[in-house]
Order: C-alpha cells, then structure tokens, then sequence
C-alpha cells in the first residue's frame, strides 16, 4: 500500500513539474508558470488572481481551462484572462476590463504555441 501511494505521489509530481516548466507566446502575450509558487506569469507579471478547471476529467492537465486576473498591470489597466488547452490545441482569450458597465468590451483571441521558457 505504501509502495502504491509512493509510486503516485512521484507519477503526480513528475507531470506537475513537466508542465509547470511549460511555456506558451500567444501572440503578443509570453505565458509561464513560476516554479517557487506555481503562480502564472503574463509577460513577467505575476497574476493576481488564478482558477484552474478540467475540462474533461480531475487531473487531464491536457485539458484545461485557466482563468486570471491581472490587476492592475504595469500600464495601469486591469486584464482578464482565459487559457484554454484543448484536443492538443491552446489559446488566449483576453479582456481589458473597464469600470463602466455601458463601456463597450475589448476582447481579444489569440492561437498559442509551445516554447521553450
């Protein structure tokens, strides 16, 4: 029983790791997770605020749907933000969030690729 529970433990630590060491440019937005407190990074900034949900079943991390929250950034304006990996593919979706409820919304998709980080 021990032994199963080892084996677990270090089959889930590997896939943590490999993708926390994951790192995704959708267009003009460098996407990476911080090692130290598994805290996204958007070009650098530290999220404030992160929800990751399984789209398909607990634990497909191939599979994924991130909300965050980026307020405010460094140029003053509040972000949110959606990364959606799905079926091998991955995107961005962003949003300038005004404070305004008749303001019209600013809504962005971008593809996104794999690099190396």
């Amino acid at each position: 029983m021990k032994l199963n529970t080892l084996i677990l433990t270090m089959v889930a630590l590997t896939g943590a790791v490999s993708t926390a060491n994951a790192a995704f440019q959708c267009s003009g937005y460098h996407i990476s997770v911080n090692d130290n407190d598994g805290m996204i990074r958007v070009n650098g900034e530290k999220v404030t605020s992160q929800k990751i949900a399984f789209i398909k079943e607990q634990g497909d991390y191939a599979n994924t749907k991130t909300d965050m929250g980026l307020m405010p950034a460094r140029d003053g304006n509040m972000y949110g933000f959606q990364f959606i990996k799905r079926n091998g593919k991955a995107w961005l979706n962003v949003q300038l969030l005004q404070n305004a409820m008749d303001a019209p919304k600013i809504i962005g998709s971008f593809p996104c690729k794999k690099i190396a980080d």
